[in-house]
């Protein structure tokens, strides 16, 4: 498959642009939003190719049985077209690939993270015109079909394997030691869902300290989204000073030190301290 090269900076602004714009509409489109983060990824992912990945999602559920019943029924039609007929699954070497967070590639290999894994289920479902929406377990996603009282759970990762109650407390367990609490199954928003992709890039690039620049789009990408954590901001100067760019980074730095110093002062001088310093690093 072929390697992963950004876009040219005319291109990324006219992305990000268009995130932005998609991130504040009524009702976001969360496959148009992960093609988009997939296109601030790989610069060979043109508007054709953004088509053809709608047009591919598209032809998937019309391949679905026609209102196959209840919550159950749906998740297991999910499972048999998407995971035993198209092989779509996870494995942990998908853990180390950037392109296991990209919708684009992920359709191309069948394999990914379980979000993203989770987001194929849900707009095939979502087109065929199933309830369903993604449950963000702690450390493992999954897909939710029905209302709550009736919620049926699926994992994607595991080629769509319908959950039993124990299922999604050993998932949890095994992620945070606790106990699965109620509201650990409330469905997640489509906003939610893109922070949690991004937040999986940003994982990835700090594991790798050559690919900064991956870093610095996922965070850019996340602050234009209308709610994110504030530390963000941070995160983001920080990165600015270790690309070098010490002026901005600086800046940076003392414009989030004025909006924690409010609540937390002695925090505000320490990020105060980091802007000197960055700020020497010119001399």
């Amino acid at each position: 498959m072929r390697p992963l090269y950004p876009p040219p900076p005319e291109r990324s602004a006219e992305l990000r642009q268009r995130f932005a714009e998609e991130a504040r509409s009524e009702r976001p489109d969360l496959s148009l939003l992960c093609l988009l983060v997939g296109a601030e990824a790989d610069g060979a992912l043109d508007e054709t190719r953004m088509d053809a990945a709608q047009v591919e999602l598209d032809a998937l559920a019309g391949q679905l049985p026609f209102r196959p019943g209840g919550p159950r029924a749906w998740a297991v039609a999910l499972r048999e077209l998407l995971g035993e007929r198209y092989g779509f699954r996870g494995s942990a070497a998908d853990y180390q690939r950037l392109e296991s967070s990209l919708l684009h590639r992920v359709l191309q290999r069948r394999r990914g993270l379980p979000i993203l894994l989770s987001v194929v289920w849900m707009e095939v479902a979502r087109r065929a015109g199933a309830h369903v929406y993604g449950v963000a377990l702690p450390g493992h996603f999954v897909v939710g079909f029905g209302p709550t009282d009736e919620q049926v759970l699926a994992d994607p990762f595991d080629g769509g394997r319908v959950l039993t109650g124990s299922d999604a407390e050993l998932l949890v367990a095994g992620a945070t030691g606790a106990a699965l609490h109620p509201s650990m199954l409330t469905p997640a928003d489509p906003l939610e869902v893109v922070l949690r992709i991004l937040n999986n890039v940003r994982a990835w690039a700090a594991a790798r300290p050559e690919r900064t620049d991956v870093a610095l789009w996922a965070l850019e990408l996340s602050l234009s989204l209308p709610s994110h954590p504030a530390r963000l901001r941070f995160e983001r100067a920080r990165l600015l000073v270790q690309r070098g760019d010490f002026v901005d980074g600086a800046v940076e730095l003392e414009a989030y030190a004025e909006l924690i110093s409010a609540v937390d002062e002695g925090a505000a001088e320490r990020v105060r301290g980091e802007a000197r310093a960055a700020r020497a690093l010119l001399n």
